[in-house]
């Protein structure tokens, strides 16, 4: 047969075998160096404002005072836990988009103990009852799902997804019904004279729980993924259902079991924000932390301790991008922009670090063949 001229692909890409992880943190690195200044010509072409000053304006909306600062560290914890309650199903391949659900479900238990029990019984009771009731309420919003999955095989993205909508609705439904004054459509502070509910303030810190909370949820993921038969069996069943299945791993049971503790630390969330920060209840409580989450679980690849950089980042953005307004007389969407733009090369950065691109260098090469 006569020979035939094969075209090679101009571009093509390999998979990198293994990157070390000093290349790996030098790329992400420098990914954000062009986004900084990728943002900057954006800014300057934009507005006219010097790039320099906007970049300022970022750190002081996030640690130009003392108090600033501790609340930066609050949202960053906040956002951690959330993470970290998702990640352990994530890891499973269980994808929980119900965080959001299962926060306001938490904070829905946390407040009808506070309403309810808060004026006849000790506050160091109602507390207890408060954290059992969060728990308890954002454990059944994970395990709804996860039944569904284990006996009729339901699609878990999309089931978790709608529980958002029936927590918040909910939500709403007891907002009505716990309104003070009545016809304002919202609670207020509850039990602003007696505080009954309101968590302690550690060393007189009313911004420090949050952090130890986070500390300790952060350790014990860590600790209950990598070292325990769980969290084993997490594993097993994220790389092969198949092969658990073949080693005597109970789908059903895993799914079942880590959606009850993914949606418990959810529900814990819920119990901070409305015992500990906001003492007060609204559908809007999460603030969108439950979806994103999701992008600072899959931004840290699942690693407890990168989601700390993970959601440091989008926290700092995010207040930044309030300052930003504010100060510049600008319109919020600016300051989502920039911060857009910057996760948009971080994540983009991934491709680099898992993949290579080989660019043909003789564009008349061709390969004989039979």
């Amino acid at each position: 047969m006569n020979a035939k001229e094969v075209k090679e692909p101009l571009i093509h890409l390999t998979k990198r075998g293994g990157v070390s992880k000093g290349r790996a943190m030098r790329i992400r690195l420098l990914a954000v160096l062009v986004a900084l200044i990728f943002c900057a010509v954006i800014t300057g072409i934009t507005t006219g404002i010097n790039p320099l000053e906007v970049y300022s304006s970022i750190f002081i909306g996030a640690f130009g005072s003392a108090r600033k600062a501790w609340i930066t560290l609050q949202d960053v914890s906040i956002l951690l836990i959330i993470s970290l309650a998702l990640t352990i199903a994530f890891r499973m391949r269980f994808w929980n988009i119900g965080g959001e659900g299962q926060v306001l479900m938490g904070g829905l238990g946390a407040a009808a103990c506070m309403i309810c029990l808060g004026d006849s019984l000790p506050n160091w009771l109602v507390i207890v009852l408060m954290l059992v009731s969060s728990l308890a309420l954002g454990a059944l919003w994970g395990f709804i799902p996860a039944l569904c999955k284990a006996l009729w095989n339901t699609n878990e993205t999309l089931l978790t997804l709608m529980m958002n909508y029936i927590a918040t609705q909910l939500v709403l439904f007891f907002t009505i019904r716990w309104e003070v004054p009545k016809g304002s459509g919202k609670i207020g502070i509850i039990n602003q004279n007696s505080h009954a509910g309101w968590l302690p303030q550690v060393f007189g810190s009313k911004y420090l729980l949050p952090v130890i909370v986070a500390v300790a949820v952060t350790a014990f993921t860590y600790v209950y993924v990598k070292y325990t038969k769980h969290g084993y069996e997490i594993r097993v069943v994220g790389e092969s259902p198949k092969t658990s299945v073949y080693v005597g791993i109970n789908l059903k049971k895993v799914f079942i079991r880590t959606m009850i503790l993914s949606g418990a630390l959810c529900g814990l969330v819920g119990l901070l924000l409305v015992g500990g920060i906001n003492h007060t209840l609204t559908s809007t409580i999460s603030d969108g932390r439950g979806f994103t989450a999701v992008l600072v679980s899959w931004m840290a690849q699942f690693n407890p301790f990168a989601m700390i950089a993970t959601s440091f980042i989008i926290v700092f953005m995010d207040r930044g991008a309030g300052e930003i307004a504010t100060r510049f007389d600008l319109n919020q969407s600016f300051g989502d922009i920039l911060t857009g733009i910057i996760l948009f090369f971080i994540i983009g950065c991934e491709f680099f670090i898992n993949y290579e691109i080989h660019i043909r260098k003789d564009r008349g090469r061709s390969q004989g063949g039979k």
